[in-house]
């Protein structure tokens, strides 16, 4: 039985890891480790940096063969400030690490400036929506999306990518 660990305990990341290994025969397990980014990436780089941290740190504090890293972030253009979300599977046997990005879509300028002054992107869509939690059920994504994409959603999309490209390069078929 393939052992994978997901570097979060976020319900919309680790549901987006079992969409993507269904029908499988898997154990999955979540731990809350370190991205060793800021709490709010803020760049498509430190936002892949956070997402192969996760992976590579679940395996290290695991006996899985797979660590899954998946991180949100937001990115500056001249556009405006745009949602970014990333993810890494590390694979203990290889050195290999397979990344994948998702969905874009640019933030309100009341959420982006208070993001430009400091703020993390849950506290001010929590505030934003008057609701709690939004990071672990649609995220930004999903409000701004009238839920049409919801966070599980785009990292599910990321997940398929990344399962592919592991199937690929390690020859399974489907």
């Amino acid at each position: 039985m393939l052992r994978i660990v997901v570097g979060s305990h976020n319900p919309a990341k680790v549901q987006a890891v079992k969409n993507a290994f269904s029908g499988e025969l898997v154990e999955i397990l979540s731990l809350n480790v370190l991205s060793g980014v800021q709490e709010q990436p803020f760049s498509d780089d430190e936002t892949i940096e956070g997402a192969v941290n996760r992976s590579r740190n679940g395996l290290s504090e695991s006996d899985a063969q797979i660590g899954i890293g998946l991180e949100g972030g937001v990115v500056e253009t001249k556009h405006g400030l745009f949602l970014c979300n990333w993810g890494a599977l590390a694979v203990r046997e290889s050195s290999d690490v397979f990344i994948a990005g998702g969905a874009r879509i640019l933030l309100p300028d009341v959420v982006a400036k208070r993001l430009l002054a400091g703020e993390e992107l849950g506290p001010v869509m929590d505030d934003f929506t008057n609701r709690a939690g939004i990071r672990k059920k649609e995220g930004a994504i999903g409000v701004f999306t009238n839920e049409r994409i919801t966070r599980e959603d785009m990292f599910s999309h990321i997940m398929s990518m990344l399962v592919g490209q592991y199937e690929y390069k390690f020859g399974q078929q489907r």
